[in-house]
């Protein structure tokens, strides 16, 4: 049973470039909010749509790379599917309500957050600094929680909100994709390091 989970870490670590690419993309998307505050409703869902397209995407690659023996496919499918279902959404109904736009948003930040925990979790023991990863569920958490609790916040507050959570989860996802990367060759079954 060790040997799948090191497997797992092995994934991970192969797929680095991904992690990286997700959190450069978050941190883009996050500047983005944060220096455009008066951006229109519009724009935004646009913009939320098309980042949670593109993570859903490379969710569903990394899914698709890992043997269908391993543990964490399928949350990297499901998680995966949701985030791309729920950029469809945004964009295909840009007349939805901004009220419903947020509880969106939270439940898209919720389920990535305890997704995320649950994988830290499962390779506490295979790799160093699964934290960042726990800590990145638990930013998107706290996020969701405080979308949930204040979605009448006026649209200025909600999108320099989004642009902090998109900022510190695009860091974390870079710290932790640089880590794996660093430890790739240390890890049971992966591959050589290259450069």
């Amino acid at each position: 049973m060790p040997e799948r989970i090191g497997i797992d870490a092995a994934a991970l670590a192969r797929n680095w470039w991904a992690l990286a690419i997700r959190g450069v993309l978050a941190i883009v998307f996050g500047v983005l909010a944060a220096v455009m505050p008066h951006v229109t409703l519009a724009v935004l869902i646009l913009m939320f749509g098309a980042y949670a397209i593109v993570e859903g995407i490379f969710n569903v690659i990394a899914a698709v790379r890992t043997p269908r023996g391993e543990r964490h496919w399928l949350a990297l499918l499901v998680e995966g599917l949701v985030s791309i279902a729920a950029g469809v959404l945004a964009i295909l109904l840009p007349h939805i309500t901004a009220l419903a736009l947020l509880y969106l948003i939270a439940a898209w930040a919720l389920v990535s957050g305890i997704l995320a925990i649950a994988a830290a979790v499962r390779l506490r023991k295979e790799i160093e600094g699964e934290w960042w990863l726990a800590l990145n569920g638990v930013a998107a958490i706290v996020f969701a929680v405080l979308v949930m609790i204040a979605p009448g916040a006026g649209a200025l507050a909600v999108v320099l909100w989004i642009g902090v959570f998109a900022i510190v989860f695009g860091i974390l996802l870079l710290v932790l994709a640089f880590r794996l990367r660093s430890a790739r060759p240390e890890l049971p079954g992966a591959l050589p390091h290259t450069a």
